[in-house]
Protein backbone atom coordinates (compact mmCIF):
# COMPACT_ATOMS: atom_id res chain seq x y z
CA UNK A 1 0.00 0.00 0.00
CA UNK A 2 1.21 3.47 -0.88
CA UNK A 3 1.12 6.61 1.23
CA UNK A 4 2.01 10.00 -0.23
CA UNK A 5 3.76 12.32 2.23
CA UNK A 6 3.60 15.99 1.31
CA UNK A 7 5.13 19.09 2.80
CA UNK A 8 2.58 21.83 3.49
CA UNK A 9 4.07 25.31 3.21
CA UNK A 10 5.29 26.15 -0.27
CA UNK A 11 3.58 23.04 -1.68
CA UNK A 12 -0.07 23.50 -0.69
CA UNK A 13 -0.21 26.87 1.06
CA UNK A 14 1.97 29.99 1.04
CA UNK A 15 4.79 30.23 3.56
CA UNK A 16 3.18 31.41 6.81
CA UNK A 17 6.26 33.20 8.13
CA UNK A 18 6.76 35.10 4.87
CA UNK A 19 3.13 36.26 4.92
CA UNK A 20 3.50 37.34 8.53
CA UNK A 21 6.83 39.07 7.89
CA UNK A 22 5.28 41.10 5.09
CA UNK A 23 2.23 41.96 7.18
CA UNK A 24 4.21 43.30 10.15
CA UNK A 25 7.13 44.75 8.18
CA UNK A 26 9.88 42.51 9.57
CA UNK A 27 11.81 41.17 6.57
CA UNK A 28 14.12 39.13 8.80
CA UNK A 29 11.18 36.79 9.45
CA UNK A 30 11.08 35.87 5.76
CA UNK A 31 13.80 33.26 6.40
CA UNK A 32 12.40 29.74 5.97
CA UNK A 33 13.67 26.17 5.72
CA UNK A 34 14.49 26.99 2.11
CA UNK A 35 17.23 29.26 3.51
CA UNK A 36 18.19 27.61 6.82
CA UNK A 37 18.61 23.81 7.03
CA UNK A 38 18.77 23.80 10.87
CA UNK A 39 15.12 24.06 11.95
CA UNK A 40 15.88 24.52 15.64
CA UNK A 41 18.23 27.40 14.88
CA UNK A 42 15.62 28.96 12.58
CA UNK A 43 12.84 28.73 15.19
CA UNK A 44 15.04 30.14 17.96
CA UNK A 45 15.79 33.09 15.69
CA UNK A 46 12.10 33.61 14.89
CA UNK A 47 11.03 33.50 18.54
CA UNK A 48 13.76 36.00 19.41
CA UNK A 49 12.43 38.44 16.80
CA UNK A 50 8.86 37.99 18.07
CA UNK A 51 9.95 38.69 21.67
CA UNK A 52 11.94 41.75 20.59
CA UNK A 53 8.90 43.24 18.89
CA UNK A 54 6.24 42.13 21.38
CA UNK A 55 4.42 39.93 18.88
CA UNK A 56 2.51 36.83 19.99
CA UNK A 57 0.38 34.02 18.67
CA UNK A 58 -2.87 36.01 18.31
CA UNK A 59 -1.22 38.43 15.86
CA UNK A 60 0.17 35.56 13.80
CA UNK A 61 -3.20 33.81 13.78
CA UNK A 62 -4.85 37.00 12.48
CA UNK A 63 -2.59 36.80 9.43
CA UNK A 64 -3.07 33.04 8.98
CA UNK A 65 -6.86 33.50 8.94
CA UNK A 66 -6.46 35.49 5.69
CA UNK A 67 -4.15 32.97 3.96
CA UNK A 68 -5.70 30.77 1.29
CA UNK A 69 -4.25 27.61 -0.26
CA UNK A 70 -2.14 28.08 -3.37
CA UNK A 71 -4.27 28.22 -6.54
CA UNK A 72 -5.12 24.67 -7.55
CA UNK A 73 -3.84 23.10 -4.32
CA UNK A 74 -7.19 21.94 -2.97
CA UNK A 75 -8.21 20.40 -6.30
CA UNK A 76 -4.82 18.67 -6.57
CA UNK A 77 -5.10 17.31 -3.04
CA UNK A 78 -8.72 16.20 -3.48
CA UNK A 79 -7.81 14.27 -6.63
CA UNK A 80 -4.74 12.73 -5.02
CA UNK A 81 -6.77 11.59 -2.00
CA UNK A 82 -9.17 9.82 -4.37
CA UNK A 83 -6.22 7.74 -5.62
CA UNK A 84 -4.28 6.96 -2.45
CA UNK A 85 -3.71 7.82 1.19
CA UNK A 86 -2.05 11.18 1.86
CA UNK A 87 -0.39 12.59 4.98
CA UNK A 88 0.77 16.18 5.28
CA UNK A 89 4.12 16.16 7.10
CA UNK A 90 4.97 19.66 8.21
CA UNK A 91 7.33 21.35 10.63
CA UNK A 92 4.64 23.96 11.26
CA UNK A 93 2.53 23.99 14.44
CA UNK A 94 -1.02 22.92 15.16
CA UNK A 95 -1.82 26.45 16.37
CA UNK A 96 -0.92 27.73 12.89
CA UNK A 97 -2.20 24.95 10.66
CA UNK A 98 -5.80 24.22 11.65
CA UNK A 99 -7.45 27.09 9.70
CA UNK A 100 -5.48 26.03 6.63
CA UNK A 101 -6.49 22.38 7.01
CA UNK A 102 -10.14 23.48 6.97
CA UNK A 103 -9.52 25.23 3.63
CA UNK A 104 -7.88 22.06 2.27
CA UNK A 105 -10.84 19.81 3.19
CA UNK A 106 -9.22 18.41 6.36
CA UNK A 107 -6.36 16.17 5.16
CA UNK A 108 -4.39 14.24 7.77
CA UNK A 109 -1.66 16.44 9.24
CA UNK A 110 1.34 15.50 11.36
CA UNK A 111 3.02 18.62 12.77
CA UNK A 112 4.41 20.14 15.97
CA UNK A 113 3.17 22.29 18.87
CA UNK A 114 3.96 25.72 20.23
CA UNK A 115 4.35 26.54 23.90
CA UNK A 116 2.24 29.64 24.52
CA UNK A 117 1.95 31.79 27.66
CA UNK A 118 -1.46 33.01 28.86
CA UNK A 119 -0.75 36.44 27.35
CA UNK A 120 -0.21 34.86 23.91
CA UNK A 121 3.58 35.09 23.88
CA UNK A 122 5.20 32.10 22.20
CA UNK A 123 7.70 30.84 24.75
CA UNK A 124 8.96 27.75 22.94
CA UNK A 125 8.10 24.87 20.66
CA UNK A 126 7.86 21.10 20.92
CA UNK A 127 8.90 18.96 17.98
CA UNK A 128 6.84 15.80 17.57
CA UNK A 129 10.03 13.74 17.21
CA UNK A 130 13.61 14.28 15.96
CA UNK A 131 13.86 14.66 12.17
CA UNK A 132 10.08 14.39 12.14
CA UNK A 133 9.53 13.98 8.41
CA UNK A 134 12.22 11.36 7.87
CA UNK A 135 11.32 9.56 11.11
CA UNK A 136 7.66 9.40 10.07
CA UNK A 137 8.47 8.05 6.60
CA UNK A 138 10.70 5.37 8.10
CA UNK A 139 7.99 4.50 10.60
CA UNK A 140 5.43 4.12 7.82
CA UNK A 141 7.84 1.94 5.89
CA UNK A 142 8.41 -0.22 8.97
CA UNK A 143 4.64 -0.81 9.05
CA UNK A 144 4.69 -2.10 5.47
CA UNK A 145 3.78 1.05 3.55
CA UNK A 146 5.59 2.28 0.47
CA UNK A 147 6.09 6.03 0.62
CA UNK A 148 6.16 8.69 -2.05
CA UNK A 149 7.29 12.08 -0.76
CA UNK A 150 7.47 15.64 -2.01
CA UNK A 151 8.45 19.04 -0.69
CA UNK A 152 10.29 22.22 -1.49
CA UNK A 153 12.88 22.76 1.26
CA UNK A 154 16.00 21.41 2.93
CA UNK A 155 13.95 19.78 5.68
CA UNK A 156 12.06 17.72 3.08
CA UNK A 157 15.11 16.11 1.48
CA UNK A 158 15.44 13.29 4.01
CA UNK A 159 11.91 11.99 3.50
CA UNK A 160 12.15 12.46 -0.27
CA UNK A 161 15.40 10.55 -0.57
CA UNK A 162 14.18 7.74 1.74
CA UNK A 163 11.01 7.11 -0.29
CA UNK A 164 10.47 4.83 -3.27
CA UNK A 165 9.75 7.97 -5.31
CA UNK A 166 10.42 11.56 -4.39
CA UNK A 167 9.81 14.94 -5.96
CA UNK A 168 10.59 18.60 -5.51
CA UNK A 169 7.67 20.98 -5.96
CA UNK A 170 8.19 24.71 -6.41
CA UNK A 171 11.62 24.43 -4.84
CA UNK A 172 14.49 26.88 -5.06
CA UNK A 173 16.99 26.95 -7.91
CA UNK A 174 19.77 26.15 -5.43
CA UNK A 175 18.07 23.00 -4.09
CA UNK A 176 17.20 21.85 -7.61
CA UNK A 177 20.79 22.43 -8.71
CA UNK A 178 22.17 20.49 -5.74
CA UNK A 179 19.74 17.59 -6.33
CA UNK A 180 19.43 17.07 -10.08
CA UNK A 181 18.45 13.45 -9.44
CA UNK A 182 15.07 14.58 -8.03
CA UNK A 183 12.29 15.33 -10.53
CA UNK A 184 11.13 18.91 -9.99
CA UNK A 185 7.75 20.39 -10.82
CA UNK A 186 5.99 23.75 -10.64
CA UNK A 187 2.62 22.74 -12.08
CA UNK A 188 0.05 20.71 -10.11
CA UNK A 189 -1.11 18.81 -13.20
CA UNK A 190 2.38 17.54 -14.03
CA UNK A 191 3.07 16.89 -10.34
CA UNK A 192 -0.10 14.82 -9.96
CA UNK A 193 0.70 12.81 -13.08
CA UNK A 194 4.19 12.02 -11.75
CA UNK A 195 2.80 10.86 -8.39
CA UNK A 196 0.15 8.70 -10.10
CA UNK A 197 2.85 7.13 -12.27
CA UNK A 198 4.81 6.23 -9.13
CA UNK A 199 1.84 4.64 -7.34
Amino acid sequence: MNIVCLDMEGVLVPEIWIAFADEVGLPELRRTTRDEPDYGKLMDFRLGVLREHGLGLPRIQEVIARIDPLPGAREFLDELRRCTQVIILSDTFEQFAMPLMAKLNWPTLFCNSLQVAPDGQITGFSMRCPESKLTTVRGLQAMGFETIAAGDSFNDLGMIEASKAGFLFRSTDAIRRDHPELPAFDDYGEFLAAIKAAL
